[in-house]
């Protein structure tokens, strides 16, 4: 776990190091909208290459920002809590790396806490910082879970992710409604059935679908 977390801060160093300039991507942009067959340089496009550039600084955020720094501050106050701890329907909004169309979906966290415990907006900044870059949903799982893993060292780590992506449901095959279901159970939730049905039990529609 830690070299997955070795590994992403040095790819982020590399990264920064070969970044284009912010005239290069809007010229990148002015690119394709001549490849796309209009015309960069007309009234209604005149500013498009600035207001991506800036989008897409919004979209790639989180290639600035360390994941296992959000988690290094963490709780001991918890007067022994040691059950499950779930957060839901934590809104991701990612980016396809095979297509840099969007993915959409919720997540879901949970963890069980051996002896100390972490904020919860932490939680869902974590999310963020990982969905806010290129992706596919496996990859993106597993990481969530892993950084929980790796930096509170909890006795379980759950995380199972339900995502659209456009690049299914707006191009190619063009299959709209489908969605893409991944998870990632770690320790407890791995070898306990009971505790991994206690945390799916928990997930918005589970019931409806086992009855």
């Amino acid at each position: 776990m830690d070299t997955l977390l070795s590994d992403l801060a040095q790819t982020a160093r590399s990264a920064r190091h070969c970044r284009p300039s912010r005239a290069q991507a809007e010229e990148a942009v002015r690119t394709l909208i001549q490849w796309a067959g209009d015309n960069p340089d007309r009234e209604g496009l005149a500013g498009t290459p600035d207001r991506v550039v800036r989008a897409y600084e919004e979209f790639f955020a989180g290639y600035e920002v360390d994941p296992a720094a959000l988690l290094a501050r963490t709780f001991e106050e918890s007067d022994g809590y040691d059950e499950i701890v779930v957060l839901r329907n934590i809104r991701i909004e990612s980016h396809c790396e095979h297509h840099m169309v969007p993915i959409i979906g919720n997540a879901h966290i949970a963890y069980l806490p051996a002896g100390r415990v972490v904020g919860i907006s932490k939680l869902a900044r974590l999310v963020d910082v990982f969905a806010k870059r290129l992706q596919i949903q496996e990859k993106l799982t597993a990481q969530i879970a892993d950084t929980i893993d790796s930096v509170l060292k909890p006795r379980g780590v759950a995380v199972v992710i339900e995502a659209a992506h456009q690049c299914m449901t707006t191009r190619g095959i063009k299959k709209a409604g489908v969605s893409m279901v991944t998870s990632r159970m770690l320790g407890a939730f791995r070898t306990d059935v009971a505790t991994r049905q206690e945390f799916l039990s928990l997930l918005p529609g589970y019931r409806q679908q086992r009855q």
